[in-house]
Formats: structure tokens, C-alpha cells, sequence
């Protein structure tokens, strides 16, 4: 939808600033968008494999990490990179380290059961 908006064809990965005067709204909306493709598959392992031993938390902090990526993906979209991690888009990276720490409970597990 943005390539129709902006004008910007395929294959271009970004515009040029002297081509498009909203060359920069473009280039945030295409950035943002890679990124989250970007943490997608470390995310569906993390909530994956730590969903086997901890499958509440794992939820609960799955459901954090998307609502927090629509908020950083609609500050960055908005023309201005620094608006990303305003109004609650920072908390990925928390629901991130948390699902991390289910993984480790989930590998610690399977080699010490009497202890995790």
C-alpha cells in the first residue's frame, strides 16, 4: 500500500530523496517493515521452544512483543525513526528477553529436571 501511495515501483527497496519528495516516510515505513521480518523467526523459536515448559508466560509475553511491534512500527512509520520506541514500542525487547529466558528454562530442564 505504501508503494501505491508513494509512487515508488518495483524493485525498489527504497526511494531516492531527489526522486520523491516523501522519499523519507517511504524509506521508514519499507524499514520498519523489514525489521520486524527480521525478528520474526527469533521470535517464533524463542516462543516456540519456551512455550513447551512455560506456555502461560510464553503467551503472555508473545502477545506483549506484538502489540509492541504495531506501536514501533506505527512510530516509525510515521516519517520520524526516533518515534519507534515511543508510546510503548521499547517493550519488544523486553518480551523478547523474557521469552529468551523461557528457552533457557525449557534447555536447562531437559538436562537437570530435579533442579528446573
Amino acid at each position: 500500500m505504501a508503494r501505491e501511495k508513494f509512487n515508488v515501483p518495483y524493485p525498489a527497496m527504497y526511494a531516492l530523496e531527489s526522486e520523491n519528495k516523501n522519499a523519507k516516510v517511504f524509506n521508514c515505513i519499507q524499514r520498519g517493515h523489514q525489521n520486524c521480518l527480521e525478528f520474526l523467526p527469533v521470535f517464533f523459536a524463542m516462543l516456540l521452544v519456551g512455550g513447551l515448559q512455560y506456555p502461560r508466560f510464553a503467551a503472555f509475553f508473545g502477545f506483549v512483543y506484538v502489540v509492541a511491534r504495531f506501536l514501533y512500527f506505527r512510530g516509525y512509520s510515521s516519517g520520524n525513526p526516533a518515534s519507534r520506541y515511543g508510546s510503548g514500542g521499547q517493550f519488544h525487547f523486553l518480551a523478547l528477553l523474557m521469552l529468551l529466558g523461557c528457552t533457557i528454562g525449557f534447555t536447562l530442564h531437559q538436562f537437570f529436571p530435579q533442579y528446573v
